[in-house]
């Protein structure tokens, strides 16, 4: 089991940032989503034992927290959101550095931080000050101290931040191939599509509780699936036909938007037009984004916290 949380909360002074946590989930790849302030950085602070928590409890791969503190840190990698090193440092010692304090012998985390620096692009930058790198270059470095011990699990925390377009694409190319490598994957971002290029499940965090858990797939299916379907010259009449069938429509550009609901089938669909000698020339199912899927439950959440009036 990756995760298993029972009831986890997290306070500081007074301030509630984890409220009652509690999911189980058995993942390759997770995107922890939420707006700014949602807990998903003490979340990750939690699960590494970097921070103690004030109740329930938490397992990781397996090992409990905070007994197996130590040992849930040997097993996993965490690249942080913030820069965390010293200027004058070159890469290859700061890597080196970190791979001791994950529990390599000096000469191991030394030859080892060598081979990561090469991977992730910075062989040649390796004996180079930390503080001479682009914004690029110290994600980079980032990594490779996250990945230098060999772990089994990495935490991303906003790997992404700051790259520009090209930097950002190989960033997350080195994202899948670390996933393709059996290394499992907890991704942390405000980028949405980044999630949908890397994960297979989410867990979604909102004011310190959690809104969501579980595969990205069930997130992305809709009650009501749309069907975005096209005709030679005959949108019109088909509109017609689909609302006297009962069919929610509307136009979308040069193509009609059907939302299916109920009984009501693509295959309904279909027939109508055969029915009524309708030539369908565009017809495609639309997949609900996950942005789409997200603003929707955390709007479903807010709902649900907003006093009603005279409440």
């Amino acid at each position: 089991m990756l995760f298993r949380l029972d009831n986890v909360q997290k306070d500081y002074k007074g301030f509630a940032a984890l409220k009652g946590i509690s999911f189980e989930l058995e993942s390759n790849a997770v995107g922890l989503l939420g707006p700014n302030g949602a807990g998903k950085s003490t979340l990750i602070k939690a699960l590494l034992g970097l921070i103690p928590i004030n109740g329930g409890s938490a397992e990781v791969l397996g090992m409990r927290l905070p007994q197996d503190a130590r040992a849930i840190r040997r097993a996993v990698g965490y690249m942080p959101e913030n820069d965390c090193y010293l200027p004058y440092m070159t890469a290859v010692d700061y890597v080196s550095f970190n791979g001791q304090l994950c529990g390599l012998p000096k000469s191991e985390a030394f030859r080892r931080a060598h081979e990561v620096l090469y991977y992730v692009g910075l062989g040649e930058a390796r004996y180079r000050q930390l503080g001479g790198f682009s914004t690029g270059m110290k994600q980079r470095a980032k990594l490779a101290q996250a990945l230098v011990h060999g772990p089994r699990l990495l935490f991303l925390d906003e790997p992404t931040n700051g790259l520009d377009p090209k930097g950002r694409e190989e960033m997350l190319e080195l994202i899948e191939d670390v996933r393709e490598r059996d290394v499992r994957i907890v991704l942390s971002t405000h980028l949405l599509p980044d999630v949908e290029k890397i994960c297979d499940s989410v867990v979604m965090l909102n004011q310190g509780a959690l809104v969501h858990v579980g595969s990205l797939a069930e997130l992305q299916k809709s009650d009501d699936p749309v069907i975005e379907v096209g005709t030679r010259d005959e949108n019109a009449r088909f509109v017609t036909l689909l609302t006297e069938a009962g069919f929610a429509v509307e136009q979308a550009g040069m193509h009609l938007k059907v939302r299916l609901s109920g009984t009501q089938s693509a295959d309904d669909l279909v027939r109508l037009a055969v029915e009524h000698k309708v030539q369908l020339r565009h017809f495609l199912p639309q997949r609900l984004t996950l942005e789409t899927a997200f603003l929707a439950l955390l709007d479903q959440e807010t709902s649900r916290a907003r006093p009603e009036l005279g409440a």
